[in-house]
């Protein structure tokens, strides 16, 4: 069935047995790609009927289908047209993870982000509306996307705006982990609500008391017993703010799907239409254990075991983690905080060790950034675990909150740096730039594992806020057992003293820098190499002593170069006069898409041999020009 899809109009004339056949190959297309792969495996497999009844009803991409986050969309990327390229899922010049308005026309929005559709499709439909057009517009959001506010926004403007508008809420009690909050439990209990049981109980009981006399009653008769059961809901809170709501029903009912958003596509005004889906269904392991199968690596089909490394090191997430419950043993203040990423950023290994002083408070950063605000204005010691591409979404809070208040909060900065195949959404290379101006905030970024652990010691105990950076994946395999000795405050390591050059790394990249510095030496020039760690404060006194001794200074990061560390550094220079010539190396100024991190490293000059070249180009021109 699936090599007969090439658009979604071709789904319109196959019979609803064909249809369900379909959804089973796309789960198995899904399913043997993402095993090869990897990506988001639950939320796609919990989303092919509701994408197969969408499409069937609707006509993209004239009506436009926003989803919310495009991890839930494999099989919309299946019918409409990206079948046979279906197999390059999240790796090198193949199609991204998420949706791209450059793939298709029928990707009409495209967001790593969640909770960002409904005030998208908003102003597409208020936009429809201005230029006299007719077309639908249809927002897919998931439940754990409802835990963020600016969903709320965008509802409130809605349901007071009342232009035409389906929002269909996936209810499947999972973003990445399982929800929280009282959404939630709103939802459920919409799920459980007696109210539905006793009105189809009650109209059913009328509809046998009334005398069936011929075909067309009976046909009315079960049509009313169809609605009776997709009856709205009364009292619930998206009707109190001015929505027509059908629901709950079963999203993975291709029958029921259809009928319903059939009615509510006729509706004259914002509609929501609440379904129930199970994350991974179709497959047993990712039913079982819908959390671990959110964004897993490559994995055993038959299965379901994750294919990892079992020699690779701890990652970095997992060592911050487990520094934090220790130095949590120590100090009975510090408490954690994550944005629905308990898994991801491993705190829940802080849960298990101190479930009384962990907070998962839902895809809401902003809020998890003035939540520890207000902790830390109480006494304690909040550390809200958060990756850098979503700390983006808490900027005012983070100025505003914590730092215009000089707040002691600690920002673990996870996913630092380049990601790989998550692309462009989730990159981690714009974070210094936007922190590096805010008072007060101090920066820090350890070249390795055992550097993390230190730095996290001491900045637990620092007077204000503090940002700490690490990378995704694995550390480098160092020992990290025995004390935990606090790194000192605002100094930088000098690893060795060369008078040609000295390289200034920030972060993990000091160890290309490293490698860089071994390549120059072989080839007759003498390299130092400084371990920065810190950008706020910059340590003044190393970067004078390298601009003593060496006859140039070449700054190393893995985050765009402009408003950076190596920017830091130029600044210095600039208000000393004194100094010698020095070099930036960092990321473009671009959004850059999902591959291998190597890859880009070398592509963007980053990698050891490139910053070998780079600098020795340098070393050639000014020997060239002192003569």
């Amino acid at each position: 069935m699936l090599e007969r899809i090439d658009a979604p109009q071709d789904l319109k004339a196959l019979s609803l047995e064909q249809l369900e056949a379909l959804a089973q190959e796309i789960r198995a297309s899904i399913i043997e790609t993402t095993a090869k792969s990897g990506g988001h495996v639950g939320a796609s497999l919990g989303t092919v009927e509701l994408t197969l009844a969408l499409h069937r009803v609707f006509d993209s991409p004239q009506d436009k289908l926003v989803w919310d986050i495009g991890h839930q969309a494999y099989a919309h990327k299946l019918v409409t047209g990206r079948r046979d390229r279906f197999g390059t899922l999240r790796q090198l010049g193949g199609l991204s993870g998420f949706l791209k308005r450059a793939e298709s026309p029928h990707d009409v929005w495209e967001a790593g982000h969640a909770a960002t559709s409904l005030s998208a499709a908003l102003g597409m439909a208020v936009a429809r509306d201005l230029q006299g057009q007719h077309h639908h517009v249809v927002a897919i959001i998931g439940d754990g996307a409802l835990t963020a506010g600016m969903a709320w926004e965008a509802l409130n403007q809605a349901g007071h705006l009342k232009t035409r508008l389906l929002v269909v809420v996936n209810d499947n009690s999972m973003s990445i982990a399982p929800n929280v909050g009282a959404f939630s439990r709103y939802l459920t209990d919409l799920r459980s609500a007696p109210a539905y049981a006793r009105l189809k109980q009650e109209v059913e009981q009328l509809l046998e008391s009334v005398p069936v006399v011929g075909g067309r009653l009976a046909r009315t008769v079960e049509r009313l017993k169809d609605l009776v059961r997709y009856a709205l809901v009364s009292g619930n809170v998206f009707e109190d703010l001015g929505f027509r709501y059908f629901g709950p029903l079963d999203g993975h009912n291709l029958a029921d799907l259809i009928a319903v958003l059939s009615n509510a596509r006729a509706v004259d005004g914002p509609v929501v239409v609440h379904v129930v889906t199970q994350k991974g269904r179709g497959y047993p392991p990712a039913e079982r254990q819908p959390d671990r199968f959110h964004g897993p690596g490559p994995f055993e089909v038959q299965s379901g075991r994750i294919l990892t490394d079992a020699a690779a090191p701890p990652s970095y997430s997992q060592v911050a983690a487990e520094t934090l419950v220790e130095l949590a043993r120590e100090h009975p203040e510090i408490v954690a905080i994550t944005a629905a990423m308990p898994d991801g950023t491993k705190l829940d290994l802080f849960a298990k060790a101190f479930p009384d002083r962990f907070f998962d408070v839902g895809i809401a950063e902003q809020h998890a950034a003035t939540f520890a605000a207000g902790l830390a204005a109480s006494g304690l010691r909040p550390v809200f675990a958060v990756y850098s591409t979503f700390l983006q979404r808490a900027y005012d809070q983070v100025i505003h909150d914590v730092c215009h208040q000089n707040l002691p909060v600690l920002f673990a900065i996870d996913r630092a740096g380049l990601v790989g195949a998550d692309g462009a959404t989730h990159q981690g290379i714009f974070d210094l730039a936007f922190l590096r101006p805010i008072p007060h905030l101090e920066i820090a970024m350890g070249k390795d594992e055992n550097e993390l652990r230190g730095l996290l010691a001491a900045a637990i105990t620092r007077p204000g806020p503090v940002a700490i950076r690490y990378p995704r994946g694995n550390g480098r395999g160092l020992a990290w057992d025995g004390r935990l000795e606090p790194i000192p405050w605002g100094k930088a390591e000098w690893i060795r003293r060369g008078e040609d050059v000295t390289l200034i790394g920030f972060g993990p990249i000091v160890y290309q820098a490293l490698k860089a510095a071994d390549l120059l030496a072989a080839a007759g020039w003498r390299v130092g190499v400084i371990n920065a760690r810190f950008l706020k404060p910059l340590d003044t006194e190393a970067l004078a002593e390298a601009a003593r001794t060496s006859r140039l200074l070449v700054t190393v990061e893995e985050h765009v170069a402009a408003g950076g560390f190596g920017s830091a550094v130029l600044e210095w220079a600039a208000q000393r006069g004194d100094t010698p010539p020095v070099v930036v190396l960092g990321l473009p100024e671009a959004f850059i898409d999902h591959g291998p991190v190597d890859h880009y490293l070398a592509l963007y000059g980053l990698s050891g041999e490139r910053i070998a070249e780079r600098v020795e180009a340098w070393l050639g021109r000014m020997s060239s020009a002192a003569r």
